[in-house]
């Protein structure tokens, strides 16, 4: 059950990180497109299940945020990444500021994912 939950979880993730680009190059190059229903209900059922995943991997391996120095700078990099995320398609009002915050985003992004895998909060000085 472990490992088809953690599968689901990089699923999401890949998903999740693939959708935000998407999203992000529609931003710049065809704004319209963020209008259509689906592009804006599929961010939130991939998040979801991409939570409910962590949330279910977090109680199964006994491994917890706050506790363990990786998981605290996931969760941090998560709240920043949000947070980025929302300025870049929504909240910034200057096209430079969109396009700062969209840079952040993904940086936030590649760092979670760096972090994932070298299970360190500074994966650079791994």
């Amino acid at each position: 059950m472990y490992l088809a939950l953690k599968h689901l979880h990089v699923t999401c993730v890949v998903l999740s990180g693939l959708g935000f680009l998407l999203r992000g190059y529609w931003k710049f190059q065809a704004p319209h497109r963020l209008a259509q229903t689906w592009v804006r209900l599929a961010p939130h059922g991939v998040d979801s299940l991409l939570l409910a995943s962590a949330l279910l991997l977090v109680g199964m391996s006994g491994q917890y945020p706050f506790v363990l120095p990786w998981l605290t700078a996931k969760v941090l990099a998560l709240l920043a990444y949000i947070v980025c995320g929302s300025l870049a398609l929504k909240r910034a009002r200057s096209r430079g500021g969109q396009w700062l915050a969209f840079v952040l985003a993904l940086a936030c992004f590649a760092y979670m994912v760096s972090v994932a895998l070298t299970r360190r909060p500074m994966p650079w000085a791994a």
